[in-house]
């Protein structure tokens, strides 16, 4: 089997809206010996941070010197971004093997895994063979009924900031999210929550009583910006200071969750010298969150996709870009709360360049058009990103947000030249 048919079997058992549950994924991992009961992993759930939540730890404990895995979804550019060891994505010829092992137990279920599913087992058969000491896993979806789910208790249980989002399959309300989302912190692990939404945390904080699990809220009061620019942020946390390459305020409050995590390794035996903490601060690199990609004049990708990503979004905009009127290449999908997006960026905005991300669920950009002009901001709406993207390359356009959907940020960041793992600065 060649890479390129293990990934086409994998697509082609798309996403379920109907079939959740652990069963399968418990299921098809028992017959392919159960691979994630041999590891160790720490559990990000969350709305928004997850991502960078994870590259952060994965950065420090690979400079830690551990043999760090680290499984993400969606990717950005090349699917084998979502699992990786060390920063290197899964070979081709490894990730073919390990799925020929694995369609031979999903052919042989009476009810075929799904795409997740599928993904899921394969990461943890490829952590197990490449020997990680700890592995960075981040929920697909909710927490409790996702596939990531099927492990047993991890080192520490993470809860980034909740919000509302995927509101259909998980609760209308903060505190429903909350609740599933809590469904990864099992009796026997730690918990580190960010300071978020009061209703949110103390949903947390009664889960983690409940199940006698200590539960860690880092205060926001505790950070302190020193100073900051494009190239990175200088802060502190109760009394040391770090240097983090990741811009906006958001990133100080995930990094307050990674800095107490770290420390919960720590208790658990895990060796983690600051020096190691400094340099995965310093150097961690996450693709479409308040990314440069050019700098003269600025275009800035974001893959940011709903309300809270706007908010944070428009913090870093009133930090870097204090008055400026940008350009917004923007794409959403359909079920998200787009007219309150809109609302949050549209006072930033001298235009909008409407485009469809790639993915079924895409909202129709000459919708999202006619919604931006209804704010008083002149829009044009594109089917063909490419020339989307060429018209925001002309320097003339002037400074440029791309933001709106992950989906849409592969493409646009292949479209402006770069590779997957290829950044601007480093």
């Amino acid at each position: 089997m060649t890479y390129a048919d293990a990934l086409e079997y994998v697509n082609k058992h798309g996403w379920s809206k109907t079939n959740f549950g652990l069963e399968r994924t418990r299921a098809l991992l028992r017959a392919m010996g159960d691979p994630q009961k041999k590891l160790r992993f720490v559990h990000v759930a969350g709305t928004n941070g997850k991502g960078s939540t994870c590259a952060m730890l994965a950065a420090v404990l690979g400079e830690a010197g551990f043999r760090t895995g680290l499984y993400t979804s969606p990717y950005i550019q090349d699917f084998r971004e979502r699992m990786q060891v060390n920063g290197v994505p899964v070979g081709e010829a490894q990730f073919a093997r390990i799925t020929e092992r694995m369609i031979a137990a999903a052919e042989a279920m009476p009810e075929h895994p799904t795409h997740f599913e599928m993904i899921t087992a394969i990461a943890m058969q490829y952590f197990l063979e490449e020997r990680c000491d700890i592995v960075v896993l981040e929920v697909g979806m909710g927490g409790e009924l996702d596939s990531t789910n099927v492990i047993d208790s991890p080192e520490v249980a993470v809860i980034t900031n909740i919000g509302l989002d995927h509101t259909e399959f998980l609760g209308d309300t903060v505190e429903k999210i909350a609740e599933t989302k809590s469904g990864i912190i099992k009796p026997g692990c730690d918990c580190v929550c960010y300071d978020g939404d009061p209703a949110a945390v103390a949903v947390v904080r009664r889960v983690c009583g409940k199940r006698g699990v200590t539960c860690i809220v880092p205060k926001s009061s505790d950070i302190a910006l020193l100073d900051g620019s494009t190239d990175g942020q200088n802060f502190s946390y109760r009394g040391n200071r770090w240097h983090l390459s990741l811009l906006g305020r958001h990133q100080l409050m995930n990094a307050a969750v990674v800095l107490e995590t770290l420390a919960l390794l720590r208790s658990r035996g895990f060796d983690i010298p600051e020096s190691a903490v400094s340099a995965g601060l310093s150097s961690v690199k996450w693709p479409a969150r308040f990314e440069i990609l050019r700098c003269e004049p600025l275009f800035i990708l974001d893959g940011g996709h709903n309300p809270q990503c706007a908010q944070a979004l428009t913090e870093c905009l009133d930090e870097y870009l204090p008055g400026r009127k940008l350009t917004f290449l923007m794409g959403m999908l359909a079920d998200k709360d787009y007219e309150k997006v809109l609302d949050i960026v549209a006072p930033y905005a001298s235009r909008f360049i409407c485009v469809r991300p790639a993915s079924p669920r895409a909202l129709d950009p000459a919708v999202l058009a006619a919604l931006a002009e209804k704010r008083g901001v002149e829009a044009v709406s594109y089917e063909d990103t490419a020339a989307a993207v060429r018209l925001c390359r002309q320097p003339e356009t002037g400074d440029v947000i791309a933001f709106g959907s992950l989906y849409a940020a592969g493409e646009i960041r292949t479209l402006m030249g770069y590779a997957s793992g290829e950044y601007l600065c480093g």
